[in-house]
């Protein structure tokens, strides 16, 4: 008996800026999945259209009833998975997760829930603070709220970084030396997002956690180091290559492990599933934590795909994890 092979969206683009970088990672994993198990395909969601690339780059609008297709043969096709690689909205903050629920759409990663809550920053330090995960001082502000500069330095001292509080790629954060320059640096944060964080600066080594669920089982894929040749890993950092990431991170085996023991405990204190990044500073070996990303980058040059490398999980194996666990699911 042959088995039919699954059918499987990978489903990139987004409506932020981080759309390109979401693209790169889209085409990893299309072209890591394995052939003989699945058929895969590419679906591409932007602001103004949703759509299914066909041969020779045609379009073919989705569906957005069921997320099927309709093809030139009158047939129609359906996702037995969609592989959600979408960074920012709509797939990294729960909006597309809560549609598919809603349509009985399987697919990759954590569920709405979890994505909506680590998308904000503020709401996510605070629910792991209730599990022993340390963080920043911070003070939370809203678009059109009185700013006391003075009662905001004395709380967190100086510097401090101005940051939107919906995670995205970095944009809209700003790191503040003197007094006078933290209003215009809520001005660009609040560009950004209607909410945002002011946290107190965390002097230490920044590092960068893989961890996932693999196989039934909470692994850290890696901890990698960051040393930012700018004040600090911002978006040209991340995105522009101006930093330097060393895999694994130049720790010792006290504070590794103690890294590791408090990135599985956040994933799984949030139930999360599929892959996950968190960024913490670690300063006198106690790692503070700053956020938790449920779709990272997974271009060949991004983290997560490198600590895998590292840690001797294949890209295919990781990417057919994922999609063995969400037809599970159902």
């Amino acid at each position: 008996m042959v088995m039919s092979k699954k059918q499987v969206a990978v489903v990139m683009g987004g409506y932020s800026d981080e759309y390109v970088v979401s693209l790169k990672s889209g085409q990893l994993i299309y072209d890591s999945l394995d052939r003989n198990l699945y058929d895969v395909y590419k679906v591409v969601i932007l602001k103004d259209e949703w759509y299914f690339l066909g041969e020779n780059d045609r379009k073919y609008e989705i569906n957005r009833g069921d997320f099927s297709v309709k093809l030139d043969t009158d047939q129609t096709l359906k996702f037995d998975v969609c592989f959600n690689i979408i960074h920012g909205t709509p797939g990294e903050n729960g909006i597309l997760q809560a549609y598919w629920d809603a349509i009985g759409q399987a697919y990759t990663g954590c569920d709405f829930y979890q994505s909506a809550l680590t998308f904000n920053k503020k709401d996510t330090l605070a629910v792991l603070s209730k599990y022993g995960i340390p963080s920043a001082k911070s003070v939370y502000l809203r678009k059109g709220e009185d700013i006391n500069v003075d009662n905001i330095v004395e709380n967190l001292g100086l510097p401090v970084f101005v940051k939107p509080n919906q995670s995205g790629s970095s944009l809209g954060i700003s790191k503040v030396k003197e007094k006078s320059e933290l209003i215009a640096a809520t001005e660009v944060a609040f560009k950004e997002d209607d909410e945002i964080l002011i946290e107190s600066f965390l002097d230490g080594m920044e590092v960068s956690v893989g961890v996932i669920d693999y196989k039934g089982e909470t692994i850290v894929l890696g901890i990698t180091e960051i040393v930012p040749q700018n004040e600090f890993f911002d978006y040209e950092a991340k995105y522009e290559g101006a930093s330097e990431e060393i895999t694994p991170a130049r720790i010792d085996d006290e504070t590794r492990i103690r890294v590791e023991e408090i990135s599985k405990r956040a994933y799984n204190s949030l139930g999360m599933s599929g892959f996950s990044r968190s960024e913490f500073i670690l300063m006198d070996g106690i790692p503070y934590m700053l956020e938790m990303n449920t779709n990272p980058g997974f271009s060949p040059a991004s983290i997560l795909p490198q600590q895998a490398k590292i840690y001797g999980i294949s890209i295919t194996d990781l990417c057919g994890n994922e999609v063995e666990k969400a037809l599970n699911k159902n």
